[in-house]
């Protein structure tokens, strides 16, 4: 599965509500996954910032553009899954500031800064 972190305010829903349905996670802490009111199927989270969604990128009217620039959590991944060599992967999360274009860097940050 692949997820893309896509400011809440450029994601448009085209059909239906999603249902917002919370999640513990390791840490304690809390996700919230939205899924298809109809087929139950995720079509984006939110981890204690709704300013940005992770969106699954199936969910996508098209999502051929879309390819991996990291595998996370690959500690988990079935032994015969395969993964590219040409990308890095890890066995949970990582730093995206040491791995993440300089553009992407900035838009996080003008996301997350306060309103005001």
């Amino acid at each position: 599965m692949i997820n893309l972190l896509i400011e809440a305010d450029r994601v448009q829903v085209t059909a239906g509500e999603p249902r917002a349905v919370p999640l513990p996670r390791d840490d304690g802490s809390e996700q919230v996954v939205f899924r298809c009111p109809a087929c139950q199927v995720a079509l984006f989270s939110e981890y204690s910032r709704p300013e940005v969604r992770f969106v699954r990128a199936g969910t996508l009217d098209d999502a051929s553009w879309v390819e991996p620039d990291i595998h996370i959590y690959t500690r988990s991944k079935l032994p015969w899954v395969e993964l590219p060599a040409s990308v890095p992967a890890v066995d949970l999360y990582y730093d995206s500031k040491s791995l993440w274009p300089a553009p992407s860097l900035e838009r996080l940050r003008a996301v997350m800064r306060p309103a005001g």
